[in-house]
């Protein structure tokens, strides 16, 4: 468990991180998602003692990370997985990282298993291709059978049988009862992860809630194609509701259920031959939620996103 209580960090003038409160709970996948310079990597490094808070605290599983007498027990992080001597093998660094937490050398051998490194443990890490250095970090992080897990951006480098592996370990490891806090840019991997999301911009928690409930911050659609769609649109526009023409006969409409942009179909006569609802994504929510806290914005996008409003 992870509970962050006004946690802030300011590096001379800018601050990094304002303020923030929150918890990450057992038992449950807490994603952490924001735009670059939004605060997540310093807010990360806080919570593991590599940065000083200046002000606020934050307590891993009761107490604050240095207090723990051997961390990796406590809490298995990844937030570099290339911080790694690279002319050690992988099996001796995990050795080495057991030794000094009183871990079993067996557990070694378990966690090269499961992350499917057993093939290479006699191989330098300098030769590590960059998902295979992300699995050894994934392995240093669960070598100490942790309650408290944090992955920054771990499916980074993975092949796609990589990517499903990481979300199902992800997940079983929340239904152990452990809090797992993850922190990626992929949008489909975290709505098919994540039971809760934590979305922080220019150092502040813009929102802290279930997936669904973020995931209405986005704008169902409908797509519509129909051999009158003048007449439809007439309809719509009467109605007050949002349409945008796609190419001519096929209509995107939002703020309407499906059923009803039938029914006014058929008041004005017009023919629908598709009517494909379309369920807003967490990238759409997300990317409403952060407009405004967007670190390098790109002058040609802005120009075009203000011309179709």
């Amino acid at each position: 468990m992870i509970e962050a209580h006004g946690l802030s960090k300011r590096y001379g003038k800018r601050t990094a991180v304002d303020g923030i409160t929150f918890t990450v709970q057992p038992g449950r996948v807490t994603g952490f998602l924001g735009p670059n310079g939004a605060g997540k990597s310093t807010t990360m490094r806080m919570i593991l003692g590599l940065d000083r808070p200046t002000a606020g605290h934050v307590l891993v599983n009761g107490r604050p990370y240095a207090q723990h007498r051997a961390p990796l027990r406590e809490v298995g992080a990844l937030l570099d997985a290339k911080a790694v001597h690279p002319a050690r093998s992988a099996a001796k660094h995990l050795s080495v990282l057991a030794a000094t937490h009183g871990i079993r050398r067996s557990r070694v051998q378990e966690v090269m298993a499961m992350t499917g490194i057993n093939d290479v443990a006699r191989k330098r890490v300098k030769g590590f291709s960059l998902g295979m250095g992300q699995r050894l970090g994934i392995a240093a992080a669960l070598l100490g059978d942790p309650k408290t897990v944090i992955f920054d951006e771990p499916v980074n480098g993975l092949d796609p049988e990589g990517v499903q592996w990481v979300r199902n370990l992800a997940r079983h490891l929340a239904s152990e009862g452990r809090a797992v806090f993850l922190s990626s840019h992929l949008m489909s991997e975290m709505s098919q992860t994540a039971d809760h999301l934590i979305v922080i911009g220019r150092g502040r928690i813009i929102a802290d809630a279930p997936v669904a409930e973020i995931l209405a911050h986005g704008q169902d659609k409908t797509m519509v194609r129909s051999d009158r769609a003048d007449l439809l649109q007439a309809g719509l526009a009467a109605e007050g509701i949002s349409f945008r023409e796609i190419e001519p006969g096929q209509l995107e409409v939002t703020g309407a259920e499906p059923r009803r942009i039938a029914w006014i179909a058929r008041e004005q006569d017009a023919l629908i031959h598709e009517l494909i609802p379309v369920r807003a994504t967490l990238e759409e929510a997300y990317m409403e939620l952060t407009r405004d806290d967007v670190e390098y914005r790109s002058a040609a996008l802005a120009g075009a996103g203000e011309g179709t409003r």
